[in-house]
Protein backbone atom coordinates (compact mmCIF):
# COMPACT_ATOMS: atom_id res chain seq x y z
CA UNK A 1 0.00 0.00 0.00
CA UNK A 2 1.33 3.42 -1.01
CA UNK A 3 0.02 6.91 -0.25
CA UNK A 4 1.14 10.08 -2.00
CA UNK A 5 -0.20 13.60 -1.66
CA UNK A 6 -0.08 16.74 -3.79
CA UNK A 7 -1.22 20.32 -3.16
CA UNK A 8 -3.94 22.39 -4.74
CA UNK A 9 -3.24 25.83 -6.14
CA UNK A 10 -4.49 29.34 -6.74
CA UNK A 11 -3.70 31.49 -9.74
CA UNK A 12 -2.23 34.88 -9.02
CA UNK A 13 -2.53 35.57 -12.76
CA UNK A 14 -2.92 33.95 -16.12
CA UNK A 15 -5.68 31.31 -16.15
CA UNK A 16 -7.29 30.74 -19.56
CA UNK A 17 -4.60 32.79 -21.33
CA UNK A 18 -2.04 30.11 -20.47
CA UNK A 19 -3.86 27.71 -22.82
CA UNK A 20 -2.76 29.96 -25.71
CA UNK A 21 0.92 30.15 -24.77
CA UNK A 22 0.73 33.21 -22.54
CA UNK A 23 2.50 32.99 -19.16
CA UNK A 24 0.74 32.18 -15.90
CA UNK A 25 1.78 32.23 -12.24
CA UNK A 26 -0.01 29.71 -10.01
CA UNK A 27 0.97 29.06 -6.37
CA UNK A 28 0.57 25.81 -4.45
CA UNK A 29 -1.49 26.08 -1.26
CA UNK A 30 -1.62 23.95 1.85
CA UNK A 31 -4.71 21.99 0.90
CA UNK A 32 -3.92 18.51 -0.41
CA UNK A 33 -5.30 15.51 -2.19
CA UNK A 34 -4.09 12.16 -0.85
CA UNK A 35 -4.22 9.06 -3.04
CA UNK A 36 -3.69 5.59 -1.58
CA UNK A 37 -2.97 2.78 -4.04
CA UNK A 38 -2.81 -0.96 -3.35
CA UNK A 39 -2.05 -3.52 -6.02
CA UNK A 40 -4.76 -6.12 -6.69
CA UNK A 41 -4.53 -9.71 -7.85
CA UNK A 42 -6.75 -8.96 -10.86
CA UNK A 43 -7.05 -6.24 -13.50
CA UNK A 44 -9.91 -4.33 -11.85
CA UNK A 45 -9.79 -0.78 -10.55
CA UNK A 46 -11.75 -0.10 -7.38
CA UNK A 47 -11.96 3.61 -6.62
CA UNK A 48 -13.30 5.11 -3.42
CA UNK A 49 -13.42 8.90 -3.24
CA UNK A 50 -14.05 11.28 -0.36
CA UNK A 51 -14.02 14.98 -1.21
CA UNK A 52 -15.23 17.82 0.99
CA UNK A 53 -17.60 18.93 -1.79
CA UNK A 54 -19.29 15.59 -2.52
CA UNK A 55 -20.65 12.49 -0.83
CA UNK A 56 -18.27 9.55 -0.72
CA UNK A 57 -18.65 6.94 -3.44
CA UNK A 58 -17.06 3.69 -4.53
CA UNK A 59 -16.82 2.37 -8.10
CA UNK A 60 -15.30 -0.94 -9.22
CA UNK A 61 -14.67 -1.58 -12.89
CA UNK A 62 -12.37 -2.80 -15.61
CA UNK A 63 -11.50 -0.10 -18.09
CA UNK A 64 -13.86 2.86 -18.35
CA UNK A 65 -16.60 2.80 -15.72
CA UNK A 66 -20.18 2.61 -16.99
CA UNK A 67 -21.67 3.03 -13.53
CA UNK A 68 -22.57 6.47 -12.19
CA UNK A 69 -22.03 7.24 -8.48
CA UNK A 70 -25.11 8.75 -6.85
CA UNK A 71 -23.59 11.99 -5.57
CA UNK A 72 -24.72 15.60 -5.61
CA UNK A 73 -22.28 16.72 -8.30
CA UNK A 74 -22.87 17.20 -12.03
CA UNK A 75 -22.37 14.16 -14.25
CA UNK A 76 -19.72 16.02 -16.26
CA UNK A 77 -17.61 16.54 -13.13
CA UNK A 78 -17.91 12.89 -12.10
CA UNK A 79 -16.99 11.76 -15.62
CA UNK A 80 -13.97 14.05 -15.53
CA UNK A 81 -12.94 12.90 -12.05
CA UNK A 82 -13.04 9.24 -13.08
CA UNK A 83 -11.25 10.14 -16.30
CA UNK A 84 -8.36 11.65 -14.34
CA UNK A 85 -8.07 8.48 -12.23
CA UNK A 86 -8.02 6.27 -15.33
CA UNK A 87 -5.47 8.54 -17.03
CA UNK A 88 -3.24 8.66 -13.94
CA UNK A 89 -3.20 4.86 -13.69
CA UNK A 90 -2.39 4.57 -17.40
CA UNK A 91 0.49 7.05 -17.09
CA UNK A 92 1.90 5.16 -14.08
CA UNK A 93 1.72 1.87 -15.98
CA UNK A 94 3.50 3.43 -18.98
CA UNK A 95 6.21 4.90 -16.74
CA UNK A 96 6.88 1.53 -15.15
CA UNK A 97 6.95 -0.19 -18.54
CA UNK A 98 9.50 2.35 -19.83
CA UNK A 99 11.62 2.15 -16.68
CA UNK A 100 11.67 -1.62 -16.31
CA UNK A 101 10.58 -2.96 -19.67
CA UNK A 102 7.80 -4.77 -17.83
CA UNK A 103 4.23 -5.02 -19.12
CA UNK A 104 1.94 -3.98 -16.24
CA UNK A 105 -1.03 -2.98 -18.39
CA UNK A 106 -3.25 -5.58 -16.72
CA UNK A 107 -2.35 -4.72 -13.10
CA UNK A 108 -5.35 -3.61 -11.06
CA UNK A 109 -5.49 -1.34 -8.03
CA UNK A 110 -7.61 -0.42 -5.05
CA UNK A 111 -7.51 3.38 -5.00
CA UNK A 112 -8.69 5.67 -2.21
CA UNK A 113 -8.85 9.42 -2.76
CA UNK A 114 -9.18 11.83 0.15
CA UNK A 115 -9.14 15.51 -0.73
CA UNK A 116 -9.24 18.80 1.13
CA UNK A 117 -9.65 20.53 -2.24
CA UNK A 118 -13.20 21.20 -3.49
CA UNK A 119 -13.93 19.41 -6.76
CA UNK A 120 -14.05 21.68 -9.81
CA UNK A 121 -13.72 24.86 -7.75
CA UNK A 122 -10.61 26.30 -9.37
CA UNK A 123 -8.14 25.09 -6.74
CA UNK A 124 -6.58 22.36 -8.86
CA UNK A 125 -8.28 19.28 -7.42
CA UNK A 126 -7.97 17.27 -10.64
CA UNK A 127 -4.29 18.13 -11.03
CA UNK A 128 -3.55 17.22 -7.40
CA UNK A 129 -5.35 13.87 -7.70
CA UNK A 130 -3.64 13.11 -11.01
CA UNK A 131 -0.18 14.01 -9.68
CA UNK A 132 -0.59 12.09 -6.43
CA UNK A 133 -2.17 9.15 -8.26
CA UNK A 134 0.68 8.77 -10.74
CA UNK A 135 3.28 9.04 -7.98
CA UNK A 136 1.53 6.51 -5.70
CA UNK A 137 0.74 3.98 -8.45
CA UNK A 138 4.28 4.05 -9.82
CA UNK A 139 5.74 3.62 -6.33
CA UNK A 140 3.35 0.75 -5.66
CA UNK A 141 4.80 -0.93 -8.74
CA UNK A 142 8.34 -0.33 -7.52
CA UNK A 143 9.31 2.77 -9.52
CA UNK A 144 10.07 6.16 -7.96
CA UNK A 145 9.54 9.01 -10.41
CA UNK A 146 11.07 12.48 -10.11
CA UNK A 147 8.64 15.37 -9.50
CA UNK A 148 9.46 16.71 -12.97
CA UNK A 149 8.56 13.35 -14.54
CA UNK A 150 5.35 13.17 -12.53
CA UNK A 151 4.49 16.71 -13.68
CA UNK A 152 5.03 15.80 -17.33
CA UNK A 153 2.98 12.62 -17.12
CA UNK A 154 0.21 14.38 -15.19
CA UNK A 155 0.03 16.99 -17.94
CA UNK A 156 -0.32 14.23 -20.53
CA UNK A 157 -3.16 12.76 -18.50
CA UNK A 158 -5.00 16.10 -18.18
CA UNK A 159 -4.37 16.85 -21.86
CA UNK A 160 -6.12 13.62 -22.83
CA UNK A 161 -9.05 14.10 -20.44
CA UNK A 162 -9.54 17.73 -21.46
CA UNK A 163 -9.23 16.84 -25.15
CA UNK A 164 -6.21 19.00 -25.83
CA UNK A 165 -7.34 22.08 -23.88
CA UNK A 166 -5.04 21.65 -20.85
CA UNK A 167 -1.91 23.63 -20.01
CA UNK A 168 1.03 22.47 -17.93
CA UNK A 169 0.35 25.06 -15.22
CA UNK A 170 -1.83 23.14 -12.76
CA UNK A 171 0.02 19.84 -12.87
CA UNK A 172 3.49 21.44 -12.79
CA UNK A 173 2.53 23.59 -9.79
CA UNK A 174 1.06 20.62 -7.92
CA UNK A 175 4.07 18.41 -8.60
CA UNK A 176 6.73 21.01 -7.79
CA UNK A 177 5.08 23.14 -5.08
CA UNK A 178 5.70 26.80 -4.30
CA UNK A 179 5.16 29.49 -6.93
CA UNK A 180 5.77 28.58 -10.55
CA UNK A 181 5.86 30.29 -13.92
CA UNK A 182 4.49 28.46 -16.93
CA UNK A 183 4.64 29.67 -20.53
CA UNK A 184 3.96 26.95 -23.05
CA UNK A 185 6.41 24.14 -22.36
CA UNK A 186 8.70 26.44 -20.34
CA UNK A 187 7.95 25.59 -16.70
CA UNK A 188 10.01 26.64 -13.70
CA UNK A 189 9.77 27.44 -10.03
CA UNK A 190 10.16 31.09 -9.05
CA UNK A 191 10.89 32.81 -5.78
CA UNK A 192 7.92 34.16 -3.88
CA UNK A 193 7.38 35.60 -0.41
CA UNK A 194 4.79 34.19 1.97
CA UNK A 195 1.64 35.85 0.65
CA UNK A 196 -1.45 36.76 2.72
CA UNK A 197 -3.78 34.58 0.64
CA UNK A 198 -7.47 34.37 1.49
CA UNK A 199 -9.83 32.08 -0.44
CA UNK A 200 -13.59 32.35 -0.75
CA UNK A 201 -15.60 29.35 -1.98
CA UNK A 202 -19.19 29.61 -3.21
CA UNK A 203 -19.83 25.87 -2.90
CA UNK A 204 -20.20 25.46 -6.64
CA UNK A 205 -18.07 24.34 -9.53
CA UNK A 206 -17.56 25.42 -13.09
CA UNK A 207 -17.44 23.10 -16.09
CA UNK A 208 -13.80 23.56 -17.11
CA UNK A 209 -14.21 22.06 -20.56
CA UNK A 210 -17.22 24.22 -21.44
CA UNK A 211 -15.59 27.38 -20.07
CA UNK A 212 -12.33 26.82 -21.96
CA UNK A 213 -14.29 26.06 -25.13
CA UNK A 214 -16.30 29.27 -24.64
CA UNK A 215 -13.15 31.37 -24.43
CA UNK A 216 -11.76 29.65 -27.51
CA UNK A 217 -14.92 30.47 -29.45
CA UNK A 218 -14.72 34.13 -28.42
CA UNK A 219 -11.06 34.28 -29.37
CA UNK A 220 -11.76 32.86 -32.81
CA UNK A 221 -14.77 35.10 -33.43
CA UNK A 222 -13.54 38.45 -32.13
CA UNK A 223 -10.14 40.07 -32.51
CA UNK A 224 -10.63 42.04 -29.29
CA UNK A 225 -11.08 38.78 -27.38
CA UNK A 226 -7.70 37.62 -28.66
CA UNK A 227 -6.30 41.00 -27.59
CA UNK A 228 -7.83 40.49 -24.14
CA UNK A 229 -6.03 37.17 -23.77
CA UNK A 230 -2.76 38.82 -24.75
CA UNK A 231 -3.44 41.56 -22.19
CA UNK A 232 -3.73 38.89 -19.50
CA UNK A 233 -0.24 37.77 -20.52
CA UNK A 234 1.01 41.35 -20.16
CA UNK A 235 -0.42 41.47 -16.63
CA UNK A 236 1.46 38.29 -15.77
CA UNK A 237 4.74 39.79 -16.94
CA UNK A 238 4.16 42.88 -14.82
CA UNK A 239 3.16 40.69 -11.89
CA UNK A 240 6.36 38.67 -12.00
CA UNK A 241 8.37 41.74 -11.06
CA UNK A 242 5.95 42.68 -8.29
CA UNK A 243 6.22 39.14 -6.93
CA UNK A 244 10.02 39.25 -7.04
CA UNK A 245 9.95 42.59 -5.21
CA UNK A 246 7.45 41.35 -2.63
CA UNK A 247 5.19 44.26 -3.60
CA UNK A 248 1.84 42.95 -2.37
CA UNK A 249 0.01 46.20 -3.17
CA UNK A 250 1.07 46.02 -6.83
CA UNK A 251 0.22 42.32 -6.97
CA UNK A 252 -3.26 43.17 -5.75
CA UNK A 253 -3.79 45.91 -8.33
CA UNK A 254 -2.76 43.58 -11.11
CA UNK A 255 -5.03 40.84 -9.77
CA UNK A 256 -7.93 43.30 -9.98
CA UNK A 257 -7.09 44.01 -13.63
CA UNK A 258 -6.83 40.29 -14.34
CA UNK A 259 -10.29 39.65 -12.88
CA UNK A 260 -11.78 42.39 -15.04
CA UNK A 261 -10.36 40.78 -18.17
CA UNK A 262 -11.64 37.36 -17.13
CA UNK A 263 -15.08 38.92 -16.65
CA UNK A 264 -14.84 40.30 -20.18
CA UNK A 265 -14.10 36.78 -21.44
CA UNK A 266 -17.32 35.56 -19.79
CA UNK A 267 -15.86 33.16 -17.25
CA UNK A 268 -16.87 34.88 -14.01
CA UNK A 269 -20.25 34.56 -12.28
CA UNK A 270 -22.45 36.58 -9.95
CA UNK A 271 -21.27 34.67 -6.90
CA UNK A 272 -17.61 35.11 -7.82
CA UNK A 273 -18.09 38.81 -8.55
CA UNK A 274 -19.89 39.31 -5.22
CA UNK A 275 -17.01 37.69 -3.36
CA UNK A 276 -14.43 39.71 -5.28
CA UNK A 277 -16.17 42.98 -4.44
CA UNK A 278 -16.72 41.95 -0.81
CA UNK A 279 -12.97 41.33 -0.49
CA UNK A 280 -12.09 44.65 -2.10
CA UNK A 281 -14.58 46.55 0.06
CA UNK A 282 -13.06 44.89 3.14
CA UNK A 283 -9.64 46.30 2.26
CA UNK A 284 -7.99 43.47 0.34
CA UNK A 285 -5.05 44.54 -1.79
CA UNK A 286 -6.70 42.76 -4.69
CA UNK A 287 -9.07 39.92 -5.53
CA UNK A 288 -9.96 37.77 -8.52
CA UNK A 289 -11.46 34.46 -9.49
CA UNK A 290 -9.05 31.53 -9.64
CA UNK A 291 -9.19 28.67 -12.11
CA UNK A 292 -11.63 28.12 -14.94
CA UNK A 293 -14.37 30.22 -13.33
CA UNK A 294 -18.11 29.84 -13.68
CA UNK A 295 -18.33 29.26 -9.93
CA UNK A 296 -15.95 27.98 -7.28
CA UNK A 297 -13.32 30.16 -5.67
CA UNK A 298 -11.83 33.63 -5.52
CA UNK A 299 -8.39 34.50 -4.20
CA UNK A 300 -7.61 37.74 -2.34
CA UNK A 301 -4.56 39.24 -0.65
CA UNK A 302 -5.13 40.63 2.85
CA UNK A 303 -2.90 40.44 5.92
CA UNK A 304 -5.82 41.26 8.23
CA UNK A 305 -8.88 39.17 9.07
CA UNK A 306 -11.22 41.68 7.44
CA UNK A 307 -11.53 39.97 4.07
CA UNK A 308 -12.10 36.52 5.53
CA UNK A 309 -14.78 37.94 7.84
CA UNK A 310 -16.45 39.86 5.03
CA UNK A 311 -16.51 36.79 2.78
CA UNK A 312 -18.16 34.72 5.48
CA UNK A 313 -21.06 37.17 5.53
CA UNK A 314 -21.29 37.50 1.75
CA UNK A 315 -24.41 35.88 0.23
CA UNK A 316 -23.38 32.83 -1.74
CA UNK A 317 -20.05 32.29 0.01
CA UNK A 318 -20.03 28.91 1.77
CA UNK A 319 -16.49 28.97 3.13
CA UNK A 320 -13.65 31.44 3.57
CA UNK A 321 -10.19 30.45 4.72
CA UNK A 322 -6.59 31.56 4.79
CA UNK A 323 -4.32 29.53 2.50
CA UNK A 324 -0.60 29.38 3.21
CA UNK A 325 1.85 28.92 0.35
CA UNK A 326 2.85 25.24 0.22
CA UNK A 327 6.48 24.97 -0.81
CA UNK A 328 6.27 21.16 -1.01
CA UNK A 329 4.99 19.53 -4.15
CA UNK A 330 4.13 15.86 -4.55
CA UNK A 331 5.38 13.73 -1.70
CA UNK A 332 5.06 10.17 -0.46
CA UNK A 333 3.14 9.83 2.80
CA UNK A 334 3.41 6.04 3.09
CA UNK A 335 5.86 4.05 1.00
CA UNK A 336 5.29 0.35 0.24
CA UNK A 337 8.01 -0.69 2.73
CA UNK A 338 6.21 1.19 5.50
CA UNK A 339 3.04 -0.90 5.28
CA UNK A 340 2.05 -2.18 8.66
CA UNK A 341 4.59 0.05 10.42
Amino acid sequence: MTTSSAPGKVYLFGEHAVVYGEPAVPCAIERRARVTVERRDDELLRVHADDLSLDGFTVEYSGTSESKPDVAVSESLIDAAMGYVDAAVEQAREAVAEERGEDVSDVGFDITIESDIPLGAGLGSSAAVTVAGIDAAARELGVELSPATVADRAFRAEYDVQEGEASRADTFCSAMGGAVRVEGDDCRRIEAPDLPIVVGFDGGAGDTGALVAGVRKLREEYGFAADTIEAVGDIVREGEQALADGNVAELGRLMDFNHGLLEALGVSSRSLDRMVWAARDAGAEGAKLTGAGGGGCVVALDETDETRTALRFTPGCEEAFRAELDRDGVRVEQAPSEEGA
